[in-house]
């Protein structure tokens, strides 16, 4: 069910708005538990036996595409996600102009002691202008000028909707999920700077500075809208953020200046050069000894070529064109080529779904071997993190 935003910025839905974003969210765990569960029956009984030797999830793709359920998955499963965008736009629309008044209120009072440090002048660049991203109307990046929230409100109120209760009450389980297992996993660990590559609205942003308090956390996006709504919420939920506009492959801090640098489901919105980019752009910012660490798509490698091929499905009719690119991509070699060293890999159970005990435990384990939900934002999901160290 929907767990609609509850903090200073929430939106005011009418009780049809309310009704349809609950259904488009029971739609969403429908389509990807049961719907989903159904094909991969279709596929084991129907089409596995046909694939020969060796085949990989492309294979698996092109045996599936004419499939009668697969046509049918996808369709609903487009028109799902069109839904979740539809379902929020019109609160959104109504409220833009109090939205822009509250950001107003709260960037001047600052309450948390968070700042915003935008650049009207940095272009946006190519995978997010020229696309809506997600599906999402006017994708990230589009701006109605000084104090508007819109595309950061209607990217918030639509994952709140899409992520049908997964993602956490604060739709932060990401980054709690991690943080504490890296808590966990290396208990000596103190950052003091650290920086959230691709952060959006700030959602697994936030999770840092309350693992962290002595850190400055510090959230980096290309999209001004969503960090002004960043901003907003940080200091609408009372923890302190700074919040920076900028391009993740050259970012304006010096050299040597973050002890962690983050991603949170980015690297796969962004073509392989940009990635390695990315990638030596943390190594440069980090210093000696600091650790890189992202969330992301588990890669093939590490996939059975079924559940490959399931979670290619957004590279095609999602709007995300780089999505497969970076999932053949093997992350010990890019962390090793960027320079880093010490790399691992780890499968962190959803702290919402099995708790503090079970992500505990998964510090305790090595290597990222996960369930069928790895990965998957479905019931009983399992996040994918890889990371390395700049050597000391």
């Amino acid at each position: 069910m929907t767990r609609h935003v509850h903090h200073g910025l929430r939106l005011f839905p009418t009780r049809d708005e309310a009704a349809a974003q609950d259904f488009v969210s029971s739609l969403r765990n429908h389509v990807l538990n049961r719907m989903a569960a159904s094909m991969r029956a279709r596929f084991e009984a129907g089409v596995a036996p046909s694939l020969g030797e060796g085949a990989d999830s492309r294979d698996v793709f092109e045996a599936m595409r004419p499939h009668p359920y697969f046509r049918f998955y996808t369709a609903v499963r487009v028109k799902a996600q069109e839904m979740v965008w539809a379902s929020v736009r019109a609160s959104v629309e109504r409220e833009r102009e109090r939205l822009a008044g509250l950001f107003t209120e709260l960037s001047a009072a600052r309450p948390a002691g968070g700042s915003l440090t935008l650049d009207p002048a940095l272009p946006i660049p190519e995978n997010v202008a020229a696309i809506d991203v997600h599906l999402m109307p006017g994708s990230y990046h589009t701006d109605g000028g000084d104090g508007d929230l819109g595309a950061g409100a209607l990217y918030e109120n639509g994952l709140s909707v899409f992520s049908f209760g997964l993602m956490g009450e604060t739709l932060d389980d990401i980054g709690r999920s991690i943080a504490l297992w890296l808590s966990r996993r290396f208990p000596d660990l103190a950052p003091r700077a650290i920086l959230d590559v691709g952060c959006a609205v700030g959602h697994q942003t936030l999770p840092w500075a309350r693992a962290f308090p002595e850190a400055e956390v510090t959230g980096l996006d290309v999209s001004a809208p969503c960090l002004r709504y960043a901003h907003a919420r940080a200091e609408a939920l009372g923890v302190r953020a700074h919040f920076l506009q900028a391009d993740a492959r050259s970012v304006p801090l010096p050299d040597a200046s973050q002890d962690l640098v983050f991603s949170s489901m980015f690297l796969h919105e962004l073509p392989v050069a940009d990635i390695r980019a990315v990638l030596r752009e943390a190594w440069r910012l980090l210093k000696p000894d600091g650790l890189m660490l992202h969330y992301e798509l588990p890669p093939n490698a590490v996939l059975s070529p079924y559940d490959g091929f399931y979670l290619d499905w957004d590279s095609h009719y999602n709007a995300e064109p780089f999505y497969q690119g970076y999932r053949d991509l093997v992350p010990l070699d890019e962390a090793s080529a960027a320079g880093f060293e010490r790399f691992f890999e780890a499968a962190i159970p959803s702290l919402g779904w099995y708790g503090e005990a079970a992500v505990g435990a998964a510090a305790l384990t090595e290597g990222a071997a996960g369930s069928d939900r790895l990965g998957r934002l479905a019931d009983g999901v399992t996040w994918y993190v890889w990371g390395g160290w700049k050597p000391a």
